[in-house]
């Protein structure tokens, strides 16, 4: 536990300089394309619709999507309430994952505590997420599933997913510095999730055991809190008490053991390089 509050005061006294830090990173990753930060909503436009073609028009033919509460939805509406969380979690659980061994040389120079090298590298992918929102959030405007009083739940999700790539991001980053193959692990299984994660499939399609299995997954609960609160379906993290007690049972687990090994090879992450 002392490793753990001793990471939370970290982030805290230097919150200033990772929100410093992800805006310049921000900044600088676009500032050669010709057209800069557009390119934060094309990319994930393009993957969305060729998602779309494939799994909601060729594959699904364009089927709806049953929410619970008497509820359906069209499909592309179903995915885009979702995929928006996915171009959040993937960019920043990778990027998390290399930040410290890719950044070590430069922060070294600095009396800058380590464990706040995953946060603004998160951060920065947490600015271009919320730029992706505010576009999906106008698009369902036109839609039948325009803003209702649930969309005040969204703020607590964001936090959830942020909370949940802190924690993660502290183990990864620290055991990709010293057994850098790991990345490449990571790489793998984050191409794995996004087929076991419901961001483009509904889960209610499988067999209930399957289903529970899923439920294990911390990502699940996150974008299905996402599309309870875009679509105005449900107060979701009420309504799943226990699951939401579970989810933060395990992001507690997460932080306690990426901070407590996180500290105990910090000092020697230089000797791994």
């Amino acid at each position: 536990m002392k490793s753990a509050w001793k990471v939370i005061k970290e982030q805290v006294g230097n919150f200033y300089l990772i929100r410093r830090l992800s805006l310049y990173e921000l900044k600088s990753e676009n500032n050669n394309n010709y057209l800069g930060m557009l390119w934060v909503i094309l990319n994930p436009t393009i993957q969305i619709l060729i998602y779309w073609l494939v799994f909601g028009y060729i594959l699904s033919r364009n089927t709806k999507i049953y929410m619970g509460h008497g509820v359906e939805v069209p499909y592309v509406v179903w995915l885009i309430s979702g995929i928006c969380l996915w171009f959040f979690l993937n960019p920043a659980i990778m990027e998390g994952g290399r930040s410290i061994y890719s950044r070590i040389w430069f922060i070294a120079k600095m009396n800058f505590p380590m464990s706040t090298i995953p946060s603004y590298v998160i951060f920065e992918k947490f600015y271009q997420h919320l730029m992706l929102m505010a576009i999906i959030i106008v698009i369902l405007q036109f839609t039948d599933f325009k803003i209702s009083f649930y969309i005040i739940q969204l703020p607590y999700f964001m936090f959830a997913a942020l909370a949940f790539l802190l924690s993660a991001s502290l183990i990864t980053s620290t055991l990709t510095t010293i057994v850098r193959d790991l990345q490449q692990v990571l790489i793998s299984l984050m191409r794995m999730m996004i087929y076991l994660t419901p961001f483009l499939w509904a889960p209610s399609r499988l067999p209930v055991f399957l289903q529970n299995v899923m439920l294990l997954n911390p990502m699940y609960y996150l974008v299905e809190g996402y599309r309870a609160s875009l679509l105005g379906i449900s107060w979701y993290g009420i309504e799943h008490i226990k699951y939401t007690i579970y989810f933060w049972a395990v992001i507690a687990l997460m932080f306690i053991f990426g901070s407590v090994i996180h500290m105990k090879f910090r000092d020697h992450f230089v000797d791994y390089l």
